[in-house]
C-alpha cells in the first residue's frame, strides 16, 4: 500500500485544528431553522424507559465478540418493529447486520457496538462485586453504545417519515469491537462505499465531540508446539512450549527499549500448559501492537514476529502465528466533529439526581485522587484537537468515509474504561441518562445532514483533503476471514 507515515500526514492536520474553537463557537453551516428539534428531542425523552429496558438487559446479558447473538437479535428486532429493513449476517460475520430506512440520498450511518469484555462481570453496585466470576460484562460501555445509536436511527427514521424528506437512515450493528475489528471486515465488504457520513460515539467519563486521532494496531496469537515429557523423570525428553512463550516475551521485552516512545505492546499468556510436572506441549500468547503510524505497527509487528521465531529455534520448538485484528488509526473530520458539538452543546450534559450523586461519591472513593469534580458531569467541553492512546475499528471506518464520534458522561468523572467502576455506572441511571444525551445529539445531528447539503460538502472536501489522491485503503488484518473464534 501506497500510504506516508501517519506523521507526516497529520502534521498539517494539526495546523487544520487550531481555528476548531471558533467553528464550535458558530463557523459551521447554517442548519435548516425549519426543524423543530424540540419535538425530536421530546420524543426521545418521552421513550426514555423503552431504551433504558434494552440497555438493562444488554448490560444483564453480556456476549462476547463474535458471540452476540441475543444482544444483535434485540437490537434487529427493535430496528425491524420500526420498519427498518435488516440485513442480518453481513460481511461473514453471523452477529453482524445493518438496518436501513428510507430512500434516495444522502445515506447517513450510525455505527452501534454491543459486545461485552471478558472477566469483567460486576454488580451495580459502588463496590466491587462481580455478579458470576470469571464472566464477561459491559466494561466499555457497548450496551449503552449499541442502545444509544438505535434510539438515533429510530429518531432520525422518525423525522424522514413525518417531514417527507429523501433519503436514507442506516444503522450499522457492528460487533466485536474488543479485539475482533468487526467494522474491518464490513469497510472491507463495501458497506460503506454508498455512505455519505457516519456518526459515532462512545461511553466515557466527560462530555466531547473533539476532531482527533488515535493509535494503529496489529493483534495476533503465537502458537508454540514443543514435546511433553514427565517434568522430572524424564526432562531431556522434553521441550517445553511455554519455554517458547517466555522467551519470546523476554525478547519482546528487551524490544521495547529500542521502539519509539508512542509504541505501545501488550501480551497475555493464553495457554500456559495443563501441569507443572508435564512439559508443556503446547502454549500460546496473545500479542497488540500500537502506534499512531501504520507503518511503525507493521515495523514493530515485524520484529515481534522475529522474536517468537528465535524463541522457537531456541527452545527447539515450532512456532506459528495468526494475525487476529488490525485497525487504523482514526482519521479526524473537523466540520462533522464541529456538528457534533453544537447539537451536544444543545443538548447538555448529565443531571444527577441526589442518588445518583450519592453512588458517584462511593464510586470516586475507589479511583484515587486528583479526579474531575462531580459537576462536571453536567458539562460540555469545550472543542478541542485529540490524541488518544486506546484503538478501535471505527478508525478504519473514517478513512472510508467523512467520520466524527462524540463521547457522553455515562460514567462518573474519573472512571477509566475496561474497569468495574465503568461496568457499575454503566448499570444505573447514570449510564442510562448519558446513553440518553448521546442518543440525543446523534439524532439531531444526524437530521442536520440531512437538511443541509452544505455541511456534507464540507465534510466530504475535508475527508478528501486529509486522505489525499493516492490513498487506496488496505486493511491491516490483510484478507483473513473474520476470526469467529478469538474469544472462545
Amino acid at each position: 500500500m501506497s500510504i506516508a507515515p501517519l506523521g507526516q500526514r497529520l502534521a498539517p492536520l494539526v495546523l487544520s485544528i487550531v481555528p476548531v474553537v471558533s467553528f464550535a463557537q458558530g463557523n459551521a453551516p447554517e442548519v435548516d431553522s425549519s426543524v423543530d428539534k424540540t419535538a425530536i428531542l421530546a420524543a426521545l425523552e418521552a421513550d426514555y424507559g423503552r431504551y433504558e429496558s434494552i440497555a438493562r438487559t444488554l448490560w444483564a446479558n453480556p456476549e462476547l465478540g463474535y458471540l452476540e447473538v441475543e444482544s444483535a437479535a434485540l437490537l434487529q428486532d427493535t430496528l425491524a418493529e420500526e420498519g427498518f429493513t435488516i440485513e442480518a449476517g453481513v460481511a461473514g460475520m453471523p452477529t453482524a447486520f445493518t438496518a436501513s430506512y428510507g430512500s434516495g440520498g444522502p445515506v447517513i450511518g450510525i455505527l452501534g457496538e454491543y459486545d461485552a469484555l471478558p472477566g469483567m462481570s460486576q454488580a451495580a453496585e459502588p463496590y466491587e462485586e462481580p455478579l458470576e466470576d470469571g464472566a464477561p460484562g459491559q466494561a466499555c460501555g457497548h450496551h449503552l453504545f449499541g442502545t444509544a445509536s438505535m434510539a438515533a436511527a429510530i429518531a432520525a427514521k422518525n423525522w424522514l417519515r413525518e417531514s417527507g424528506a429523501s433519503g436514507t437512515i442506516r444503522f450499522y450493528g457492528t460487533p466485536a469491537e474488543e479485539g475482533g475489528s468487526g467494522k474491518v471486515y464490513m469497510v472491507r465488504a463495501g458497506l460503506f462505499n454508498d455512505v455519505d457520513a457516519v456518526i459515532s460515539w462512545h461511553s466515557g467519563d466527560a462530555n466531547t465531540a473533539n476532531p482527533g486521532t488515535n493509535l494503529a494496531t496489529i493483534s495476533g496469537k503465537f502458537r508454540f508446539t514443543g514435546v511433553s515429557a514427565h517434568a522430572a523423570a524424564a526432562p531431556q525428553r522434553g521441550r517445553s512450549a511455554l519455554d517458547g512463550v517466555e522467551a519470546m516475551n523476554d525478547m519482546v521485552n528487551m524490544l521495547r527499549e529500542h521502539t519509539t516512545e508512542s509504541t505501545r505492546i501488550h501480551y497475555v499468556i493464553t495457554d500456559g500448559g495443563n501441569a507443572p510436572n508435564i512439559v508443556p506441549k503446547s502454549a500460546e500468547v496473545y500479542y497488540v501492537v500500537r502506534h499512531e503510524d501504520v507503518d511503525e505497527v507493521r515495523s514493530v509487528w515485524s520484529r515481534v514476529v522475529r522474536a517468537a521465531e528465535g524463541a522457537a529455534m531456541g527452545t527447539e520448538t515450532d512456532m506459528a502465528y495468526e494475525i487476529i485484528g488490525g485497525t487504523y488509526p482514526r482519521l479526524p473530520n473537523e466540520t462533522l466533529a464541529g456538528a457534533l458539538h453544537n447539537n451536544l452543546s444543545r443538548v447538555g450534559g448529565v443531571k444527577y439526581s441526589a442518588e445518583d450523586e450519592a453512588f458517584a461519591r462511593q464510586i470516586r472513593e475507589t479511583l484515587g485522587e486528583n479526579l474531575p469534580d462531580i459537576a462536571s458531569a453536567a458539562v460540555v467541553q469545550p472543542m478541542e484537537f485529540t490524541r488518544g492512546k486506546a484503538s478501535a475499528d471505527t478508525g478504519d471506518v473514517s478513512w472510508s468515509v467523512p467520520m466524527a464520534a462524540m463521547r457522553a458522561a455515562t460514567w462518573v468523572p474519573g472512571t477509566p474504561a475496561h474497569s468495574w467502576q465503568a461496568v457499575a455506572a454503566g448499570g444505573t441511571p447514570i449510564g442510562y441518562k448519558g446513553m440518553m444525551v448521546a442518543a440525543k445529539t446523534l439524532a439531531l445531528s444526524a437530521v442536520d445532514l440531512f437538511t443541509q447539503p452544505a455541511l456534507l460538502e464540507q465534510a466530504r472536501a475535508e475527508f478528501d483533503t486529509r486522505t489525499g489522491p493516492d490513498f487506496r485503503y488496505e486493511a491491516l488484518l490483510g484478507d483473513r476471514e473474520p476470526a469467529l473464534d478469538y474469544r472462545k
